[in-house]
């Protein structure tokens, strides 16, 4: 199995188009410890030549042109992409479907849930039916992939609704299929991807024990990071995210998991384990994580 990192940043990327702060300075003057990411999303293939995209990101388009095996090698008008596998419904795991338009076959694999957000918004409908299939994939329950010869697993982690669904401004934290980790294997390796993850539960802690390979929700170091920093008035908690550090935070949930590979990737402009030369940075790595850039890839 092969997976490539098209993009590992939270949605806006890094640098995020409105944001002054030093860090997207550092990315947009090109600064080599600042490195710039796009928008989360991973692509998987068991063969190298058909490809399976985990979320399609705003920045669909331009990760495509960077990736050279995504891009059309038959006739007039191909694409080795064969499906899409979403986690959520969010902007920034979804748009990037809008550029999959050009009446191309492709599959998109989701739960029911998200499902049901594509199909109340009329805009997916430029995906046309007779050749964009849609599959509702069942919780806890292995799903061939087209042909592909990859199986993916979806599982529920703690999660909310989509910031354009809050209904309040203080949407409820559910573990349900509105939000969940993908688990795709190609039958001799097995690779988990959850970028955006509210809590360590005892079933999550349980599912990833001894796993060869996670890539996980880092969108921010600590809980109160964009307050702290004058971006926002939102915590991580608020908007769905668990914090790298603390007591409750990802490193200290993965200790005594045994996993072998531990990637963190959704990764906030705010956090400073994006410059290579911040002392969070040197942490993650002392600690035994690695920090996703785009082009990044797995081989197993």
């Amino acid at each position: 199995m092969r997976a490539v990192v098209l993009g590992a940043a939270a949605g806006g990327g890094f640098p995020q188009w409105n944001s002054n702060a030093v860090g997207c300075r550092r990315a947009r003057a090109g600064d080599p410890l600042a490195r710039p990411r796009t928008q989360a999303s991973l692509a998987v293939s068991a063969d190298g030549t058909s490809w399976v995209l985990l979320n399609a990101s705003p920045d669909l388009r331009q990760q495509i042109e960077l990736t050279d095996v995504l891009h059309p090698h038959q006739g007039l008008r191909s694409s080795p992409i064969e499906a899409v596998v979403l986690t959520g419904g969010d902007v920034d795991a979804v748009a990037g479907l809008l550029t999959m338009r050009e009446r191309q076959a492709f599959a998109i694999y989701a739960t029911a849930r998200v499902h049901g957000v594509l199909d109340a918004n009329p805009i997916f409908d430029v995906l046309a039916r007779d050749l964009v299939s849609r599959h509702v994939v069942a919780l806890d329950q292995p799903c061939a992939v087209a042909a592909t010869g990859l199986s993916i697993e979806l599982f529920a982690v703690p999660g909310k609704v989509p910031l354009y669904l809050e209904a309040d401004d203080a949407p409820a934290i559910e573990t349900n299929d509105q939000t969940v980790g993908v688990a795709v294997s190609d039958g001799a390796a097995t690779l988990f991807y959850t970028p955006g993850c509210a809590a360590m539960t005892p079933e999550l802690a349980e599912r990833l024990q001894g796993a060869a390979a996670v890539m996980f929700d880092g969108t921010l170091w600590r809980d109160d990071e964009m307050v702290v920093a004058g971006l926002g008035r939102k915590t991580g908690a608020r908007m769905g995210h668990m914090s790298i550090s603390g007591p409750a935070g990802t490193l200290a949930a993965f200790e005594g998991l045994g996993v072998r590979r531990r990637i963190l990737i959704h990764l906030n402009n705010s956090n400073p384990v994006l410059l290579d030369d911040s002392p969070e940075c040197a942490a993650v790595e002392q600690a035994g994580w690695e920090v996703a850039f785009d082009g990044m890839e797995l081989t197993r």
